[in-house]
C-alpha cells in the first residue's frame, strides 16, 4: 500500500503525521515501511527521523548545449520547444538555451537537422538514502538550491520506493504538479488540516484535487480544540471521513520544536496514530 500525506497549504501538520505514522509503523506495529520524503524544496522528515545516512545519488536533467558553428539557424528547435527555453536571434549568430526553463525533453535535439545539439547532465537534486530500523527505511528527495524542475526530483524518489511494503510519501504542501507527481503514486491519501479559515480554504482545493486523480482518502485535523465548526460542516456535507485528531497542545508543540515525534509523546497521542493506521488498513474511507 503506498499513502500520500499532503496538505493544501504548508504548516498545517503534514511532516507530523507523516512521521508519526512511520514510527508507530515501524517500532510499534512491526510493520515493513519506507517513508520517502518528497518535499524536495524543503525536505524536514530528517530533523525527527534520526536515522543514519548510507548512500547519496544525484538527480540530473540532460540540458542541450547548441554548437554556433554547427547551426543553420532553421529554427526547428525552437518551433518545437514546448517551454520556450531557446534564444534566437539569426542576425546576430546567437542561439542559446536557457537552462532554468529547460525541461530536458529532448525535442530540440531530435529536430535538428544539423546534429548541432548535444546533451549534457546537469544536476538539479540529490537522492539520499537511510537506515533506521532496516536498511533504506527513510529516503529523501532534495532539490539543489537554484534549481526548478522538482516534479524530476520527486520522480526520481519515488523510483527508489520497495516493491514489499507500506510506502509513506510526504508530499509536497499545495495543490500544484510536485503534489500531484507525488499523489499519483499513491492508493491512498490523508490530507492533513488545521481548523482556520486559512486551512477549510486550502483544504477544499486538496479535496477536489484528490477527487480528480480518483484517490481514495480521509483527513486528519491537526491543532484539534480550536472550535472551527465550519470546518467539520464542510467534512461533514462531503462525507469525508475523519480520521483522526491531533490535540492543539503546548506539550506537543514543544517536543515538536525539539525535533521529537510527537506520536510518542504520550499514550493518547499513540492511539491517535494508530487509529488512523487501522482505518487506513481496513478501508474505511472513501
Amino acid at each position: 500500500m503506498k499513502i500520500a500525506i499532503t496538505s493544501g497549504k504548508g504548516g498545517t501538520g503534514k511532516t507530523t503525521v507523516s512521521t508519526g505514522l512511520f514510527q508507530i509503523l515501524t517500532k510499534y506495529m512491526k510493520y515493513n515501511v519506507q517513508l520517502l520524503d518528497c518535499d524536495v524544496e524543503e525536505p524536514d522528515c530528517s530533523i525527527f527521523i534520526k536515522a543514519s545516512k548510507t548512500a547519496s545519488y544525484p538527480s540530473t536533467i540532460s540540458i542541450p548545449k547548441i554548437d554556433v558553428e554547427k547551426c543553420s539557424f532553421c529554427g526547428k528547435c525552437k518551433s518545437a520547444c514546448a517551454f520556450n527555453a531557446i534564444v534566437m536571434f539569426p542576425t546576430a549568430n546567437f542561439i542559446e538555451v536557457s537552462a532554468d526553463m529547460c525541461h530536458g525533453c529532448g525535442a530540440c535535439t531530435y529536430v535538428c537537422p544539423n546534429n548541432a545539439i548535444q546533451e549534457q547532465d546537469e544536476e538539479i537534486g540529490q537522492i539520499t538514502h537511510f537506515d533506521y530500523f532496516a536498511k533504506d527505511e527513510f529516503i529523501e528527495g532534495r532539490m539543489k538550491v537554484g534549481k526548478a524542475l522538482q516534479t524530476r526530483v520527486i520522480r526520481e524518489t519515488i523510483k527508489h520506493a520497495k516493491e514489499d511494503c507500506i510506502i509513506l510519501f510526504d508530499s509536497p504542501p499545495g495543490t500544484s504538479c510536485p503534489v500531484v507527481a507525488t499523489v499519483s503514486s499513491a492508493d491512498f491519501v490523508i490530507m492533513v488540516t488545521e481548523p482556520t479559515p486559512f486551512g477549510l480554504h486550502d483544504l477544499k482545493l486538496m479535496v477536489e484535487t484528490v477527487k480528480q486523480l480518483n484517490k481514495k482518502h480521509g483527513i486528519v485535523v491537526n491543532k484539534a480544540g480550536l472550535d472551527y465548526k465550519p470546518l467539520y460542516d464542510y467534512i461533514h456535507q462531503n462525507n469525508i471521513t475523519l480520521m483522526g485528531e491531533i490535540p492543539f497542545s503546548k506539550t506537543l508543540a514543544g517536543a515538536y520544536s525539539r525535533g521529537e515525534i510527537i506520536a510518542e509523546t504520550s499514550k493518547e497521542v499513540t492511539e491517535i496514530f494508530r487509529d488512523i493506521i487501522i482505518k487506513i488498513l481496513n478501508g474505511i474511507a472513501i
